[in-house]
This record gives structure tokens, C-alpha cells and sequence, in this order.
């Protein structure tokens, strides 16, 4: 007579998945969370279960949305939409593993010991957005040399526009630009916003990297086409909406990555040991449809050196 062994069937693993944006503005970035994951040989569904957590653009829903995510005792936190996220996530456990994504200096938001050694329950992919955003006014300079009066748009509720703000002034100072800095950290601030800088004939526009303003990134770009605002913009999604250019790292790579150290840390990896990953590089786009209805003639010096040009 044949024996039958019993096999306890191991539990499925779920990760929980703390976002800053909306559902439905980062859904792109999700999908590419899950091919991540599939890359590490997880599919959602198939054998690990994620539980989604959208603070909708509130930033201070993230510290009760984290600590659900711990009282599910989920295996792994995925914290991604900005570095809000990461800090809610690691300020609500030292134990669960959390791999974020965020445009700042991880060692010094106290998120990792370094980059190459985290040392602690936390991991991730930076794309170091806060670097970046003097490139993007020296870029704008380049698109717009006539442009008179520059403005920066920045979201207030996210610590990250400080960082940004004091690169953004510290460029002004040293290309000799005027710059008038906007707050917008809610979608009813943008028409008075962007109403000012008409009458003040603001001349060209930095939109900094910011989950929300992704999420609301059509609304934006419409704005500024409204008000004839040629604007540079953090990450491609933006041009492909209609807007004039941007300068930033591949986000829906970024969030790949994410994906794939989920699944590693799924499979005994510890965040300690995987070290915090950077964009390889960070891409120009150029959307020269709206250049021409800006009445804007790109120099072909721009053109040489960017990396897509939407005709």
C-alpha cells in the first residue's frame, strides 16, 4: 500500500505597497513594480498577494497607512512615491524590510548608514531628483535665454521641495537668473498659482519632481500651454502629456528595480546587504510640438544632445 505524505503548503507571502499618489496616476509605475517582481519570479496573485496603500496625494495619511501595513504583518514594505513614504515606513517598523524609491540623499534622511551598505531594515533605488533641479533651470536657460523672470513650482507639503528650493536658488544666483518660487501642494492651488505668473509674465518654468504633481500632470501641462509657460519637467511623463521638456531619471525603471529587490528580499536577501541603486543616467526629452506652438526654436545644439525628441 502506497503512503501518502501530507505536505504543509508554505503560506503566500504579501507585500504590502505604500504609495504617496493616487491609484490611478501611478498605475504605469505599478505595473512596472509587478514586472519587477515577475523578473524575481513572483506574480501577483500566483503566489504573493499585495496590499495597496494610496494616500492620494495626503501626505499625512503615510504614518496610519505604514502602520497598517505593519499590523498586517505584511513580508515586505514597498515605499515608493517620493521619500515621504520611506520615512513613514521606516518610522513604523525597524524590522520589517522596506525597499523604497525617492529623488533625495537616503543617508541623510536617515533611511540607510550609505549606499553601499545600508546597515539597517531598509534598501531601495534613489534617483537623486534633488541634484537635479539646477540642471533643470540651466537646461530652461538654454530653451528660453529671453525668457526675463523664471519661476519654480514646488509642493510645500514635502520635505523634499526644501532640498530642492535651495538647489533651485543656489542656480539662480549662479547663472544670474531671476526666480520666483510658487507653492502648490493642492490641486485647487495651481490656477491661482499659475494665474500669478501670467501676471507677473513669468518667462519659463520649473515644475519640480514631485509625486503629486505627477499624478497631476496633465492638469499642469495644460496650464501651462494655457498660459504660453514654456515649463521643464522632472520626468518624461510630463512630455508625453504635451509638456516642452524634461530632464530626469526613468522612473518606470526605477520602480522595476523596486520590483525585482521586493523579490530578491521575498527570497532570503537581506535590505542590509543590498546596496541603494542610482539611475545609470538620466534622459533629455524634448517635445517639439509644443516648442512650435510655444513659438520656441530649440537650438540644435539641445537637439544633438537629447536622448528623445517627441516630433
Amino acid at each position: 500500500m502506497r503512503s501518502l505524505a501530507v505536505h504543509a503548503q508554505a503560506p503566500t507571502p504579501t507585500i504590502g505597497y505604500l504609495c504617496s499618489a493616487t491609484s490611478a496616476g501611478f498605475a504605469h509605475f505599478v505595473a512596472a513594480f509587478r514586472r519587477g517582481l515577475a523578473e524575481a519570479g513572483f506574480v501577483e496573485g500566483r503566489n504573493v498577494a499585495i496590499a495597496y496603500r494610496f494616500a492620494d496625494g495626503d501626505y499625512e495619511k503615510l504614518p496610519l497607512l505604514a502602520a497598517d501595513l505593519v499590523r498586517l504583518q505584511v513580508a515586505v514594505i514597498a515605499a515608493t512615491g517620493g521619500n515621504q513614504p520611506a520615512r513613514a515606513a521606516k518610522a513604523a517598523t525597524s524590522t520589517v524590510p522596506i525597499v523604497f524609491s525617492g529623488g533625495g540623499d537616503p543617508v541623510q534622511m536617515g533611511l540607510v548608514a550609505s549606499l553601499a551598505r545600508p546597515g539597517s531594515n531598509a534598501t531601495g533605488v534613489t534617483n537623486i531628483e534633488m541634484a537635479l533641479a539646477a540642471k533643470r533651470l540651466e537646461l530652461l536657460r538654454e530653451f528660453v535665454p529671453a525668457a526675463g523672470t523664471y519661476a519654480a513650482l514646488v509642493n510645500p507639503a514635502a520635505r523634499q521641495s526644501d532640498g530642492q528650493v535651495e538647489e533651485l536658488l543656489g542656480a539662480s544666483r549662479a547663472l544670474g537668473l531671476p526666480l520666483q518660487i510658487y507653492n502648490a501642494g493642492a490641486e485647487g492651488d495651481f490656477a491661482a498659482a499659475f494665474a500669478d505668473m501670467a501676471r507677473r509674465r513669468v518667462g519659463a518654468l520649473v515644475v519640480a519632481g514631485e509625486p503629486f504633481y505627477m499624478a497631476h500632470r496633465m492638469q499642469l501641462v495644460a496650464m501651462a500651454a494655457r498660459h504660453r509657460i514654456p515649463a521643464i519637467y522632472a520626468f518624461r511623463d510630463f512630455c508625453l502629456a504635451g509638456g516642452l521638456a524634461s530632464y530626469g531619471a526613468d522612473l518606470q525603471d526605477v520602480h522595476r528595480q523596486v520590483g525585482v529587490y521586493v523579490g530578491r528580499i521575498l527570497k532570503g536577501a537581506k535590505p542590509s546587504d543590498l546596496p541603494v541603486a542610482q539611475p545609470a543616467k538620466f534622459d533629455l526629452v524634448v517635445n517639439l510640438r509644443t516648442a512650435r506652438a510655444l513659438g520656441l526654436s530649440i537650438p540644435p545644439a539641445i537637439l544633438a544632445r537629447a536622448d528623445e525628441v517627441i516630433e
